[in-house]
């Protein structure tokens, strides 16, 4: 690669902005490696994603690990329109849980939202993209609604940032049986949920329904 007069790549003790990045990223991961593998653990993006690939990643955790620059700039953008909504008032990172009973077995149901304004009583829900034509996607909905009858809260606004749009929505509450979606999580019931999740799984190389492994 050709640089520039007085530029020069960034030497192995020098990667001030990157190291932080990936030291924040995989450290929260790995912090999070024992509860992956804690079968008695569920998180609200399992009940909006493959039933099977819950147990694969309680199997292999470690594929979990990711450090890739979309996502990077998704977590950046979170935690910039965090701080904007923290000056407003807004409580941010909420985190919630709840005990669900299947079968005499309790499993604890976690997330984490990305912002709750009790005072209007909307929990907030911000998703980066590179288009947002399809916008709502259906597990997001889902996923916001799993989040409102968590808190028993009427509204929540969905919010999407792409390179060319801003967009919002707003999702008034559904009834959600948080024991029956367990229940199909803890009995790999959706596989996959929706047609695309294969092309963007990790775990796709593993998985026996994985459709873009049965199309190769």
């Amino acid at each position: 690669m050709e640089l520039k007069k007085g530029v020069s790549l960034s030497s192995r003790h020098e990667f001030y902005v990157t190291r932080v990045l990936y030291e924040k990223i995989i450290g929260e991961q790995i912090n999070r490696l024992s509860e992956l593998q804690d079968p008695r653990v569920v998180y609200v993006t399992d009940l909006v994603s493959c039933t099977h690939k819950f147990h694969l990643k309680k199997a292999y955790p470690w594929l979990s690990l990711a450090f890739e620059p979309a996502a990077i700039l998704g977590i950046i953008a979170h935690l910039g329109i965090g701080q904007l909504l923290r000056e407003r008032g807004v409580e941010v990172e909420v985190e919630v849980a709840r005990e669900v009973i299947i079968d005499g077995t309790s499993y604890l149901l976690k997330g984490r939202l990305d912002a709750v304004d009790e005072s209007s009583g909307i929990v907030i829900e911000v998703k980066t993209a590179r288009s947002a034509v399809n916008a709502p996607l259906q597990n997001h909905v889902k996923q916001l609604n799993i989040y409102l009858n968590m808190l028993n809260y009427e509204r929540g606004v969905l919010v999407y940032i792409t390179s060319s749009r801003i967009v919002e929505f707003v999702v008034t509450r559904e009834p959600v049986s948080l024991e029956s979606e367990v229940r199909d999580l803890v009995e790999d019931r959706y596989h996959p949920r929706y047609e695309w999740e294969c092309k963007y799984c990790q775990f796709s190389k593993l998985c026996p329904y994985s459709t873009s492994a049965l199309s190769k």
